[in-house]
């Protein structure tokens, strides 16, 4: 008989209107069998870090329509993205002590019978990392900034919610190319940090601008050859007046509309015909193949001191609600993580 442990799960209450708050989710604790049932297919894994991300918000909504993820289901922990130990396995790809990174449940153990998840390449950095610049925003970044913009030596770039899990590092991997890189944020601290600390060539705080345009004229004369949208809304209006002719959006997130129950209009669209501009969405999904070209190029990065990241590590998995609701009245400083085990 295997043993039985308490296992501490964050369930969906009820699905989410507007904004979520805390009491959308709660902390419950049920039996786990630390063992994979035979011929499962499965594997059985203790959660050392969880990752909140904003994609995260749309499914504790009912019936997203055309989303590429299903909902949450109320009554059920919420899952995403996480670093784990295997514990057992069944699954030929995964034996006991591998570490791993992928999609897991926000609980201390997991039982997932159908795995997406990778093996952890290289120990030798923090584990956590892999929750960000090692795993799917760091990919995600990769990805959107290499293959959709398609950027060039010298270009202007702008990245709004510059600050976040992705926009810190395409800012970053702009600079590393040669390009004069200006970023949005909602604080002080976040501008600071971006400017002092990630080497932004300029930063701004979007709450404080009574003219979006205006700001972003000040930042780029000349315009901008190419944006990394992270938050949609009001901020994507005013860069489409401010895009040069032939540049190129990528579309990652919109942060600024998923709290809505009616998205707002985008009202400025005839500038991607008059600028040529590209406007292309992207899942990081699709480019999942890269993911050894992309270890190839930031683990020397990383160990060389040439990429900064920043975490904003909340402590023990009773701490995940508050630290997911966070994000959205922007209350993290870098990459939100939660800490939910020691290895």
């Amino acid at each position: 008989m295997a043993e039985m442990v308490s296992n501490k799960q964050v369930i969906l209450k009820n699905y989410v209107s507007g904004f979520p708050k805390e009491t959308d989710m709660y902390v419950t604790t049920s039996l786990i069998e630390l063992k994979v049932p035979k011929g499962s297919n499965g594997v059985l894994l203790k959660n050392l870090y969880l990752s909140c991300d904003p994609y995260m918000r749309p499914r504790m909504t009912k019936d997203m329509e055309g989303s590429y993820i299903e909902s949450f289901e109320p009554g059920l922990p919420i899952n995403g993205n996480g670093v784990a130990k295997v514990l057992d396995s069944e699954n030929p790809e995964f034996k006991k002590g591998d570490l791993v990174w992928g999609m897991t449940g926000w609980e201390e153990y997991s039982l997932i019978t159908a795995p997406y998840l990778f093996k952890v390449p290289h120990a030798d950095v923090p584990l956590s990392y892999y929750t960000g610049i090692l795993g799917m925003p760091g990919m995600t970044a990769y990805a959107g900034f290499y293959e959709v913009c398609s950027p060039k030596q010298g270009e202007c770039v702008f990245i709004s919610a510059a600050s976040g899990a992705v926009g810190q590092l395409v800012g970053q991997f702009a600079k590393l190319l040669g390009c004069y890189v200006v970023g949005s944020a909602g604080s002080k601290d976040k501008v600071d940090l971006l400017k002092n600390r990630l080497g932004f060539d300029e930063a701004f705080n979007y709450k404080e601008e009574p003219d979006l345009n205006a700001a972003l004229i000040r930042c780029f004369p000349e315009g901008i050859d190419i944006y990394f949208e992270n938050v949609g809304g009001k901020m994507l209006d005013a860069v489409l007046i401010n895009m040069k002719v032939g540049g190129r959006i990528a579309v990652c997130g919109m942060i600024s509309q998923y709290n809505l129950d009616e998205p707002e209009g985008v009202h400025n669209l005839t500038r991607l015909i008059s600028k040529r501009v590209r406007m292309e969405g992207f899942l990081v999904s699709d480019y999942n193949h890269l993911y050894p070209k992309f270890l190839e190029m930031i683990i020397p990065y990383i160990k060389g001191g040439k990429i900064v990241y920043v975490e904003d590590t909340a402590e023990g998995l009773e701490s995940a609600p508050a630290a997911l609701v966070g994000l959205f009245s922007g209350r993290n400083l870098g990459k939100q993580v939660v800490a939910v085990a020691s290895e």
